[in-house]
């Protein structure tokens, strides 16, 4: 039995590194998509171009228009010379934020009078907008309580405890590391069987001494390995190109990446039983991979989605790989905090592979 699979399992390997189109699939695919996503996926808000109306024109203003730059989120370049401005530069997508600073602003505040500034956002980018809207009402608290001379009456000091340089890049590329494990593996067990019986080879497999089991267990080790091989490969280029740090084990990571493959490999299969060609079954992969990738937590919080919605995400096997890996990178998390997701998503993989395998068994019976 084991020579037989160590047969099927070097024909594998021998068919995938013979396809050019394989092995940009397998090793430039995987770099492309991290490099990509890498830059891309960020919600960190720095050089918002900014629109800076100063209606009162002294020092005090001047100062704090220094600062709302200096800062680095905000880049000051439009500086209209009447409110009526503002609205078409808003309108033309010139400048995301526009401050301004009514007449008396510095009068009032050493007065202890309220001042005035008004901030307007586009709220085009929902997120983009708080954000920025966060910065600006602290950049311009604290100027206006140092121009004022007001003690602060608690002193107030925080910290990040996991991620304290709160870059997203470091939250976002462990989620696009599972997402490339998923689509790698999916396209390459879903695509290669059914290429097998689109050039006719699947009946000679059928007629070769190969039972069920085995011609599964040959298909699937080989793209097992692969996604080992590119879950390593993203991996040590998160390390040591974009500098994300790995607080937590890489054996851990390693048996993680183990039983997240079971399910997606048994996906895979799954795909490969009901498609007759590569083309449907390239279209089956991404009608899973896109809702898989939307309901597991990697662009919106689970919390906030329906409550029938949630529920359907406990079939979603990345869903638990993105709390894991995440726990792993981010905070150094061990087995005692994460085995509820390992046990899931064990349990789903499990599940998925032994309805996938006796589909196929049936298939080739």
């Amino acid at each position: 039995m084991f020579v037989r699979i160590r047969k099927m399992v070097a024909k594998e390997f021998i068919q995938v590194f013979r396809d050019s189109r394989m092995k940009a699939i397998i090793f430039l695919t995987p770099i492309i998509q991290l490099l990509l996503f890498g830059y891309a996926v960020t919600t960190d808000v720095t050089n918002v171009k900014t629109a800076f109306l100063d209606l009162d024109r002294t020092v005090e203003t001047r100062e704090l228009a220094r600062r709302i730059e200096s800062s680095g989120y905000f880049d000051i370049s439009r500086t209209p010379g009447s409110p009526g401005e503002i609205r078409g530069l808003l309108d033309g997508g010139e400048v995301l934020v526009a401050v301004q600073v009514n007449r008396g602003f510095s009068r009032d505040l050493k007065s202890g009078s309220t001042a005035g500034v008004q901030v307007i956002v586009d709220g085009t980018d929902s997120n983009t907008a708080t954000v920025a809207m966060d910065y600006l009402t602290r950049i311009i608290g604290s100027y206006a309580a140092e121009l004022e001379g007001a003690i602060p009456a608690v002193d107030l000091r925080t910290r990040a405890w996991y991620n304290p340089d709160l870059r997203s890049r470091n939250y976002n590329i462990p989620g696009v590391i599972a997402i490339i494990i998923m689509l790698t593996s999916l396209l390459l067990t879903s695509m290669a069987v059914v290429r097998e019986r689109e050039i006719g080879t699947m009946e000679q497999l059928m007629v070769t001494p190969l039972k069920p089991v085995e011609l599964i267990l040959g298909k699937t080790l080989p793209f097992a390995a692969i996604g080992f091989f590119d879950m390593f490969l993203v991996t040590a280029l998160a390390l040591f190109w974009f500098g994300v740090p790995i607080k937590g084990s890489l054996v851990l990571l390693s048996v993680a990446t183990a039983v997240y493959l079971i399910s997606v490999l048994g996906v895979g299969l799954f795909i490969s039983t009901i498609s007759r060609t590569q083309q449907q079954a390239l279209m089956a992969t991404f009608l899973f991979f896109l809702p898989a990738v939307l309901l597991s937590g990697f662009m919106f919080p689970i919390e906030n989605m329906p409550l029938a919605v949630q529920y359907g995400t406990y079939l979603n096997p990345l869903r638990y790989f993105l709390v894991i890996i995440r726990g792993i990178f981010l905070k150094g998390v061990g087995p005692g905090v994460l085995w509820p997701q390992m046990a899931c998503m064990l349990a789903l993989g499990v599940f998925v592979l032994a309805v996938s395998s006796m589909r196929f068994s049936k298939r080739l019976e």
